[in-house]
């Protein structure tokens, strides 16, 4: 300890000099508060274990929230948090990741970022997973923010909930994407074999990712119609 600081992840290495002193309690309630701190963000960023069990929401609600350009949560909407399971508190700059649920895969998600780094919105199903281990499916709708500047100050979504007949289409689509991945040791091998995978099987349907999600949002329109 320097200069009459106190270093709070230092305190167990103390030893018994200067103990009962006013700056040794201090530090030491200091550290312990570090500590705790510490371990409340270990437990709340430790995954929660899937349950099978899903989620619903209303067909006209929409969940929102608003990140910052690394993907760290700055804005969630009391739908988010009633669906989610979490208070404002545990979501609030913590990353958004913290609901991705592990049956998603990665290249999604990779796919979204360089979209929105280019100042691009993206359209996609999405499986996400709530603090008890639940699961609810979402039709996101992501869009980067911009200043007077231009420049991309942070990013959005509005998330509506999942017509069954296009999960009909997304569920095997996803576990065949999640599959490939995990046939690579190396993630960012595996992110690209499924990217592969998917553009062919795009390029086999003659059509865009965004056509592709476009043809299940109006399928499940002509459904419900």
């Amino acid at each position: 300890m320097a200069g009459g600081g106190c270093d709070p992840g230092a305190v167990d290495s103390y030893s018994g000099q200067g103990r009962g002193s006013k700056s040794h309690d201090w530090c030491a309630r200091t550290g312990r508060s570090f500590r705790n701190e510490k371990r409340r963000s270990r437990k709340l960023l430790t995954k929660p274990i899937p349950t099978g069990k899903e989620v619903h929401f209303g067909e006209e609600e929409i969940i929102v929230s608003k990140t910052d350009l690394r993907g760290v949560i700055t804005y969630a909407n009391d739908l988010f948090l009633r669906v989610s399971g979490y208070t404002e508190s545990e979501v609030l700059g913590k990353p958004h990741s913290m609901i991705r649920h592990p049956d998603m895969p990665r290249v999604l998600f990779e796919m979204l970022w360089q979209r929105l780094q280019s100042g691009k919105e993206m359209f996609a199903y999405v499986k996400n997973m709530t603090k008890s281990g639940d699961h609810y499916w979402v039709l996101a709708h992501v869009t980067p923010t911009f200043d007077r500047e231009g420049r991309i100050s942070n990013y959005h979504s509005n998330r509506r909930w999942a017509d069954r007949e296009a999960l009909r289409s997304i569920e095997p689509l996803y576990a065949r994407l999640k599959s490939e991945e995990e046939r690579h040791a190396d993630r960012r091998q595996g992110m690209a074999a499924a990217r592969a995978l998917l553009e062919r099987m795009l390029s086999e349907q003659r059509r865009s990712y965004d056509q592709f999600v476009f043809s299940l949002v109006d399928q499940g329109d002509h459904v419900h119609a």
